[in-house]
């Protein structure tokens, strides 16, 4: 059984699909995490098993893993620091946020945050993605614990925490990905509120703003083109959807007609579409305005689609 990263190709306005070839690894293995792209070009791919996190070339080529440490790696961002490219993730495994070099050694961790009063005990905590602010403060976002977002601050010093369980504004049902807003001025941070099916706006001191978006399939994590500024976001019920800074749709990518596909783990391969999502949980851009998506399979997928008509 082989396992393949899927090139698409797609116009935007009505987006069409092209199999253009396949890349990948054999077999990558239970992808449950996120993507993320270098300043480089090189792909970063998480993985739940003993490889880590695995990287390809632009061209698809693997090019090793990184972080075997950290198998359960769930979301990453990347950023671009005087030092060089750093790696931050959520360690849901490890019940930590880390930070990294790009070869997967470690610059720090930061452990349960105990001192939030918010948990009765270090179990209570699992982190499933994380972002940087411009100031270095940073965003934990505790998706699969108990639905707080803990900002913590450049010296790693717990400082607050926003939201918790609930459908009202400001709260969450399982605050799955985060990202900052840097079309916003100020800055501000998108949340996917997946099982609320939403995106929420917060400022970078955890106030609640809006409701974004609304009438997503379970939105798990989200990216903003560097080419152009949409919003991609990944959709665990069989989709990705693209949207326009004001919140509203621009395109859906990858639709499954198929209900018994949606966030289904274990589809086989050989009953993957090319072109088709089972399972969008990972998402990231890279700066020529291509989009890769990681669908939550036992067997491990990417999808690559590249944009060849872009617009509003």
């Amino acid at each position: 059984m082989i396992t393949t990263l899927l090139l698409a190709l797609t116009l935007i306005h009505d987006p069409v699909l092209e199999h253009d070839g396949t890349w990948g690894h054999d077999p990558i293995g239970a992808t449950h995490g996120g993507v993320a792209v270098l300043t480089d070009g090189r792909v970063l791919v998480n993985t739940d098993t003993d490889k880590g996190t695995l990287v390809f070339a632009p061209d698809g080529q693997p090019t090793g893993n990184i972080a075997v440490r950290y198998p359960g790696i769930h979301g990453m961002t990347v950023r671009a620091e005087p030092e060089g490219d750093r790696i931050y993730a959520a360690h849901t495994r490890g019940k930590q946020a880390l930070k990294l070099r790009p070869d997967g050694s470690l610059v720090w961790a930061i452990g349960v945050p105990m001192e939030s009063g918010k948990y009765a005990a270090p179990g209570h905590y699992n982190p499933t993605a994380i972002t940087v602010g411009s100031d270095g403060r940073i965003y934990v976002a505790d998706g699969y614990g108990q639905q707080w977002v803990h900002i913590f601050g450049p010296d790693l010093r717990y400082q607050s925490s926003f939201g918790g369980h609930g459908t009202g504004d400001g709260q969450f049902r399982t605050c799955h990905g985060i990202l900052l807003d840097t079309r916003a001025t100020p800055h501000t941070l998108l949340v996917c509120d997946r099982e609320n099916g939403r995106l929420q706006r917060f400022s970078l001191d955890g106030e609640f703003i809006e409701v974004h978006a609304t009438g997503l399939h379970r939105p798990c994590a989200a990216d903003i083109s560097k080419t152009d500024g949409t919003l991609a976001v990944a959709e665990l019920n069989g989709r990705v959807t693209l949207l326009n800074p004001d919140g509203s749709v621009q395109a859906h990518l990858g639709h499954n007609p198929e209900q018994g596909q949606h966030a289904n783990y274990g589809v086989a391969v050989d009953a993957w579409q090319p072109g088709v999502h089972t399972a969008p949980h990972g998402i990231a851009w890279d700066a020529k305005g291509n989009l890769y998506v990681q669908d939550w399979n036992a067997h491990g997928r990417i999808t690559r689609w590249a944009l060849a008509e872009h617009g509003h």
